[in-house]
């Protein structure tokens, strides 16, 4: 049974940074992707951030447009661990931050699929004004 735990939302004012960490039960180079959501109340969950990963390393990183220039996502596979690291933040960057992990990747009508996902429980991370 594959593990997420995140760790390290918090209260901080408009302008500062935060950093997310995400540790997985297992080594995270055997998922094809890892991410970031976040959801705030009475929205839906949204990708903030993606690395794909193949071949033993990350290979491509992506960014919503909210958040481009403003968090950088990384890993350390030697601590089984994703990062993302939110800086500037924005009272608007207001939610509770879910870290994703998904395997067994395959193509159905040309569209990447995965067949297993699995989430972590979910960090608040509040911004005031």
């Amino acid at each position: 049974q594959v593990q997420l735990v995140e760790s390290g939302g918090g209260l901080v004012q408009a302008g500062g940074s935060l950093t997310l960490s995400c540790t997985a039960s297992e080594n995270i180079f055997r998922f094809n992707t890892m991410g970031w959501f976040r959801q705030a109340p009475g929205k839906q969950r949204e990708l903030v951030a993606r690395m794909t990963f193949g071949s033993g390393t990350n290979y491509a990183d992506s960014y919503a447009d909210s958040v481009k220039g403003r968090f950088t996502m990384s890993e350390d596979n030697a601590k089984n661990t994703v990062y993302l690291q939110m800086n500037n933040l924005k009272p608007e960057d207001t939610a509770v931050y879910y870290c994703h992990a998904a395997s067994d990747l395959y193509y159905s009508n040309y569209v990447t699929q995965y067949e297993y996902h699995y989430w972590g429980q979910g960090t608040q991370v509040t911004v005031s004004s």
